[in-house]
């Protein structure tokens, strides 16, 4: 039985339905893409790298968050006290003051997302944004002497936070936004040499897509005849690596443009924070093989041989 679009599902939860009718409405399209244009072109240079979280192994906007909502959280204990708190009203600023460098952050992040993330993330900085307005408000009936007006204010200010908070979380959890979209590999990817085809079959140079216990893997012959291979969905996004371009030794993801090395995976650019994994190569017979660095291989959970078969894939290669 099919559903209309639109409809909730019985015993669906009308928050989830709400916000899954979020990422599917059009509506704000148009906006996005102007928007996402203007952000992808603002010359930021290195910046770019450093406000993704390129640097530090995963996105820096979940950890610059901390100091606005800490500090209006912070605020609005000491608001619960009767009369003016200049605690409070220093908090206040310097809440106001963090939010410039996670707005940021979160925008250039924001810019190289899926549409329907986009949609979601959208509404998420409009509340965010709400929330700023509503504080720079507060600060000024504080500092004007109408503390009751800038305690109210700063409330409201909060409750835009919390509903800016639970769109993060939706994109964070239910739309895996930020999230390493190649972390699974070594527990997929059993222990041991996989074949993946003959060395003829991986013109120099090119990227060639192939499976290996049903994960896509990429590799890359070079012309002196060493071979590379990594996961083959970006761990962005993931985004397929073998449709993108090889040259210096990296392989650039057509989707958002991120760049990883082929002999580690390393992510040399972003917006990918995470590398890629890696896989061991060698030429048997004429025949490539790929096996995850012993060091990758997990340990098998106790009680359980899933981990301990050594196989050889026969799948061909697809291009």
């Amino acid at each position: 039985m099919s559903k209309k679009p639109g409809r909730r599902l019985l015993g669906q939860n009308r928050m989830l339905w709400l916000l899954d009718a979020l990422e599917r409405d059009p509506g704000r399209d148009q906006l996005i893409d102007m928007l996402g244009r203007r952000v992808r072109a603002l010359p930021l240079g290195r910046v770019r790298g450093v406000l993704h979280g390129t640097w530090l192994g995963h996105p820096v906007h979940p950890m610059s968050i901390h100091l606005p909502i800490g500090s209006w959280m912070s605020a609005a204990v000491l608001d619960l006290k009767p009369g003016r708190s200049r605690q409070a009203d220093l908090l206040v600023a310097l809440g106001l003051a963090g939010a410039a460098p996670a707005a940021l952050s979160g925008l250039v992040d924001w810019a190289e997302l899926r549409r329907e993330q986009q949609r979601v993330g959208l509404v998420h900085a409009w509340a965010n944004t709400a929330a700023v307005g509503l504080y720079g408000a507060s600060l000024v009936m504080r500092l004007s002497g109408k503390g009751a007006k800038g305690r109210a204010l700063g409330y409201l200010g909060l409750t835009a936070v919390g509903v800016g908070g639970l769109l993060g979380g939706h994109l964070a959890y239910r739309q895996a936004a930020g999230a390493n979209h190649a972390e699974e590999v070594p527990h997929v990817v059993r222990d041991g040499w996989h074949r993946v085809g003959g060395v003829d079959e991986f013109p120099v140079g090119e990227a060639v897509r192939c499976v290996v216990d049903d994960v896509p893997v990429l590799v890359v012959r070079e012309s002196g005849g060493e071979v590379h291979a990594l996961a083959e969905r970006c761990s962005h996004l993931a985004g397929p690596l073998s449709e993108g371009t090889v040259a210096d030794g990296c392989v650039r993801c057509p989707w958002h443009g991120s760049v990883f090395r082929l002999s580690d995976g390393w992510n040399v650019g972003g917006p990918a924070t995470a590398p890629q994994p890696a896989f061991d190569t060698r030429v048997v017979d004429g025949r490539v093989e790929v096996r995850l660095p012993l060091h990758e291989v997990p340990e098998a959970p106790y009680g359980s041989d899933a981990l301990t078969e050594t196989s050889v894939d026969g799948h061909r290669p697809s291009r």
